[in-house]
């Protein structure tokens, strides 16, 4: 066969397909990338609210069992009319942002000399495992005892909740970096502080910030346990102060208002997720 007749080949099969009506194969090399598909998040949020609230005014849901968001809604106007709103919001924030960064920032300096150090996994890794699991809470009243009432026994609540997941976090990701790769610099002269910093680094990152989603999701459990024991302000005062009056709409406004907290702390994770793994696209 020709040079020639080889090449026609391809275009008579595509030509025979197309005239029997058959499809041609689609791309499926997309490698799972996601679409953005954005007003659905919000379409099923406001459909929650519509049957909450339908339910509600029907009877069908009891107002003492659960409120209706319009009754929250309006707890929450009320909150900020009278300039709460921002009281307890800016204590709990305080309490939030200085405990989870400690606690974040120490966590991935001990999860990396776990993952890089032998001396250092053997000694730490056991103190890690045995303390992972105790409660945070329940160890409240004795950070109370050691830092007071204040400010020092929140933060130290939530900063010994959030250490230890972010340690996990980073060790396990250090260990599921290619080793590979870290081969290849070695053969290619790398010292090991750039091997560390531009091959370990970027490749334990994705772990890491899982890492930071789920401190985060602690941290505000943390915080909402510690401003119920002494806390004159802050959203778990808040919400505290409202069931003890059985007053509903209140509770629900300060659940919204966690909830917000975690919707706004999940969509910066995001954000720092494409800006610094922006090369497994």
């Amino acid at each position: 066969m020709s040079h020639d007749a080889t090449h026609e080949q391809p275009a008579t099969d595509a030509a025979t397909a197309n005239e029997s009506g058959q499809r041609p194969v689609p791309f499926r090399g997309g490698g799972f990338v996601h679409r953005s598909l954005g007003p659905v998040a919000p379409l099923v949020f406001l459909a929650i609210l519509a049957v909450w609230e339908l339910g509600s005014r029907s009877g069908f849901i009891s107002p003492i069992a659960l409120p209706a968001p319009s009754e929250a809604f309006g707890a929450l106007v009320d909150l900020f009319q009278t300039g709460m709103l921002w009281k307890h919001l800016g204590a709990s924030l305080y309490r939030l942002v200085v405990g989870w960064t400690l606690g974040s920032l120490l966590g991935i300096a001990v999860g990396l000399f776990i993952g890089l150090f032998s001396l250092a996994r053997a000694g730490l890794l056991p103190l890690v495992s045995a303390l992972f699991p105790v409660p945070k809470i329940a160890l409240l009243p004795l950070f109370i005892i050691w830092f007071g009432i204040g400010e020092g026994s929140k933060v130290a609540t939530i900063l010994f909740g959030t250490f230890f997941p972010t340690v996990i976090a980073t060790y396990g990701g250090v260990d599921n970096v290619d080793r590979n790769l870290i081969r290849m610099g070695q053969s290619f002269g790398m010292s090991w502080l750039s091997i560390v910093r531009k091959i370990i680094l970027p490749g334990a990152m994705p772990a890491i910030l899982s890492g930071f989603r789920i401190s985060a999701s602690i941290a505000i459990v943390l915080l909402v346990a510690a401003e119920m024991i002494g806390a004159e302000f802050g959203v778990g005062a808040y919400i505290l102060m409202a069931g003890a009056l059985f007053a509903l709409d209140q509770l629900i406004a300060g659940v919204a208002l966690l909830s917000l907290i975690g919707l706004i702390i999940a969509w910066l994770i995001g954000k720092l997720e494409k800006r610094l793994l922006s090369w497994r696209t």
